[in-house]
């Protein structure tokens, strides 16, 4: 498998985290580039561990996870979708001791979307056992890619987040909902998307 299509592969494996990418740069008052490498090296580093483990563990386990993937991140992004939800609505702007919300990073909530949003890649890496592929390559350009993408989706983020604060929270929070809905129905056989 050439460059060209791990890329492409990469590209569509970075979809999901790149759409979350965009709801956290929406909570932004300011652009933190620090936050955004986090976030990004969060979603590049899962993204390349996922197919890594696939790879690893061939077709041992893949009965067992491929029929709870995706309810696994249906849940997750419902919860954090969710909670993006009650805090935009709460009207909750200040962090603890009077810290602005947007200057901490919720390491909890970026691990769980990380996990959320890479699950997919699983699967992949247990297709690239069956190919040949070679996994440090693929896992290298998988994960630069989602990196880059997801550290362009905070900026683009914030741009609409800056200007639209509380609507664009809502918005983030939705979309975190739909992407888990839009997992869930097209594993189920309901939307093929």
């Amino acid at each position: 498998m050439g460059f060209v299509e791990l890329f492409l592969i990469g590209v569509g494996l970075s979809m999901d985290a790149f759409a979350v990418s965009i709801c956290k740069g929406l909570g932004m008052k300011r652009l933190n580039m620090g936050q955004a490498l986090v976030i990004g090296l969060f979603f590049g580093g899962f993204q390349a561990l996922m197919p890594l483990i696939g790879w690893a563990l061939g077709t041992q386990l893949a009965d067992f996870i491929t029929p709870i993937d995706h309810w696994i991140a249906f849940i997750l992004l419902a919860l954090i979708g969710g909670k993006m939800l009650f805090d935009a609505f709460r009207g909750d702007d200040e962090g603890e001791a009077g810290e602005p919300k947007d200057t901490r990073l919720d390491l909890k909530e970026l691990l769980m979307l990380a996990i959320a949003t890479s699950i997919d890649a699983l699967a992949v890496g247990i297709t690239f056992a069956f190919l040949g592929v070679n996994i440090v390559w693929a896992i290298a350009v998988i994960g630069v890619t989602t990196f880059a993408l997801s550290v362009v989706g905070v900026a683009v983020g914030h741009v609409f987040g800056a200007r639209y604060e509380k609507g664009a929270t809502i918005a983030g929070g939705i979309v975190l909902i739909l992407i888990g809905c839009k997992i869930l129905l097209e594993h189920l056989g309901i939307v093929m998307l």
